[in-house]
């Protein structure tokens, strides 16, 4: 997708832009949790590596795994349009569907905070994989239905698997949906190509939501929920929630950004209100 964008946004031919792939530890490592192994870096750690050492001019990110806080040397030059930001269940046809005490097949503290808030009876499990790899342990039986996110099922061409929770329901992780490139911050050039395909809207939401995330001081044990839009008017509407682990607590909030309103005055509103077991959660 990042390349089809550089070729077409500067005319380039089609074998401009070389794709160099790269196996992320996060990729390799799928017995234990993330925040067990190292959190979100296991996502970036051997991108990072080869962008600073100019293997690559460019890393392609899906942003709801990239750290909140980055290294200086790197800058998001571009985001592509953001894709369905909603959640999909494999395994049944609704949350209420699911059968009583069904194992439900996720590692997201998100997932399964809102999952057990909704249904307290259900068992989660821990399930990680891409997404060939999570299917294919559903019907072996390891788990009885599994969340996936509608952005990548439908680039992978899989639009018909799952179905989508809206987002009133489930709210989504920040950045889901979100595609980021990467550059250092010190090459210009490299810089400015990128900058061309990059898509203002999903950008000023994504920052928002990272914003808010740094504010929190979340991690990926922290089950947090965001999701930034732009309305018609052209404001930026943003909301929010946190919840306990077992989903048994949580608060929410939501704002015009710019009305007296910044993504970090949304986050100390949140954690002000969040009960105490919440609230350890975070280290903002």
């Amino acid at each position: 997708m990042t390349r089809d964008a550089l070729i077409a946004a500067h005319g380039w031919r089609s074998d401009a832009v070389e794709l160099v792939p790269v196996v992320a530890s996060g990729d390799k490592i799928l017995d234990r949790a993330l925040a067990e192994v190292g959190g979100k870096a296991l996502w970036t750690r051997e991108l990072d590596v080869w962008l600073a050492e100019g293997k690559i001019d460019a890393s392609v990110h899906s942003m709801k795994d990239v750290e909140t806080i980055r290294p200086s040397e790197f800058v998001v030059a571009a985001m592509l349009p953001r894709a369905d930001v909603r959640d999909r269940l494999v395994g049944a046809d609704s949350i209420d569907a699911l059968p009583q005490a069904a194992r439900i097949g996720t590692s997201s503290p998100r997932r399964t905070a809102q999952l057990l808030r909704l249904r307290p009876d259900l068992k989660p499990v821990l399930l990680r994989g891409n997404v060939g790899t999570r299917l294919g342990k559903i019907e072996a039986g390891e788990a009885d239905a599994t969340m996936l996110a509608a952005a990548g099922l439908d680039r992978l061409g899989m639009h018909d698997t799952g179905v989508a929770i809206a987002d009133s329901v489930m709210l989504p992780a920040p950045s889901q949906g979100a595609v980021g490139i990467e550059v250092l911050a010190e090459n210009a050039h490299v810089r400015a190509l990128v900058s061309a395909i990059n898509h203002d809207h999903t950008h000023r939401c994504v920052e928002a939501e990272r914003e808010l995330l740094a504010e929190l001081g979340a991690d990926c044990r922290s089950p947090v929920a965001a999701l930034a839009t732009i309305k018609p008017d052209g404001a930026m509407y943003l909301r929010a929630e946190l919840l306990a682990m077992d989903g048994s607590q949580s608060v929410a909030d939501e704002g015009i950004i710019g009305e007296g309103i910044t993504p970090t005055t949304l986050a100390r509103r949140l954690l002000d209100a969040a009960p105490p077991t919440v609230r350890a959660l975070f280290a903002g």
